[in-house]
């Protein structure tokens, strides 16, 4: 597990798939969604505040050992999953709202993640011994920011290439990134009995209590509910697993991240498609008046 090939691979997984999300959305889309200033509120509010508060009082209420908490606080400082668009698609969201929160929260990542890391060193002590903060924001920078700009450059200035580009570049992106999470679900399963009984459920609850927060927040927009439902637990594995590298504490956290990914995946695709038949109801119905 500390074999520099897998910092490698990570490396490499962050940095397509955030060249990808770049080159494959418009600035112009961008400051589209960032002009309704109540949806970007409630998506931020949701993400980047409401879920790490869940967890930190989760962690309170808990006596979980430490390198769960030290798991879960990076999946909470570690919003915007990489297949998240996706995701929502399959729940019936919208394709261009979805890739637009996407990218703002890749962007915010720099700012978010090694504050939110802070905040969870100064309330919890196991933590703070184990995660360079400063490190963290520097390294975001290299992995998320820089590949994001790049895309958006591209997208900006060289249109047509952007447009050539974007597909391949995006499922180049994906397989690697789906190659990323099998390789630390081998490494981690036989280390899985780390997070059994009280630090699952603990996990359980997490996955649940985020997912009812997006969905609560949406409620105003109902092609919005599925999306924010789904990018509050779906927090971004890669990132959370390259902070843990850089700190040498990934044979620690790897069964807590592959833990949430397996739950998150158990609760959040019945959700998807029972908010897809759902949507697709009131459709009908609308159509029938």
């Amino acid at each position: 597990m500390d074999h520099p090939l897998l910092l490698i691979l990570v490396k490499i997984t962050i940095f397509s798939l955030m060249l990808a999300i770049g080159s494959n959305l418009s600035f112009e889309k961008m400051l589209s969604f960032w002009r309704k200033p109540a949806l970007v509120f409630r998506a931020l509010l949701a993400v980047i505040v409401l879920v790490p508060l869940v967890v930190i009082f989760l962690l309170k209420l808990f006596n979980l050992p430490s390198e769960v908490m030290i798991g879960l606080a990076l999946l909470a400082a570690s919003p915007g999953a990489p297949l998240s668009t996706k995701r929502t698609q399959r729940a019936g969201g919208s394709l261009s709202y979805a890739a637009s929160l996407q990218l703002t929260l890749a962007i915010l990542a720099v700012f978010v993640t090694p504050l939110t890391l802070a905040i969870f060193a100064a309330l919890f002590e196991s933590i703070s011994q184990k995660v360079a903060i400063l490190e963290v924001a520097r390294q975001v920078i290299m992995v998320q920011i820089l590949p994001v700009s790049l895309g958006l450059l591209i997208q900006k200035f060289a249109p047509t290439f952007a447009e050539k580009i974007a597909k391949p570049l995006t499922f180049i992106a994906n397989c690697v990134f789906s190659i990323l999470v099998i390789l630390a679900c081998i490494l981690g399963l036989p280390l899985f009995s780390r997070v059994w009984q009280l630090p699952l459920v603990a996990i359980a609850i997490m996955v649940i209590v985020s997912l009812g927060i997006g969905h609560i927040l949406g409620r105003l927009d109902d092609d919005m509910r599925s999306i924010l439902a789904i990018f509050c637990i779906a927090r971004n594995f890669g990132l959370a697993l390259f902070i843990a590298i850089l700190n040498h504490i990934q044979q620690q956290v790897i069964p807590t991240l592959v833990a949430y990914v397996i739950l998150g995946a158990f609760v959040g695709v019945p959700y998807s498609i029972w908010n897809k038949r759902r949507l697709a109801g009131l459709s009908r119905e609308i159509n029938s008046l």
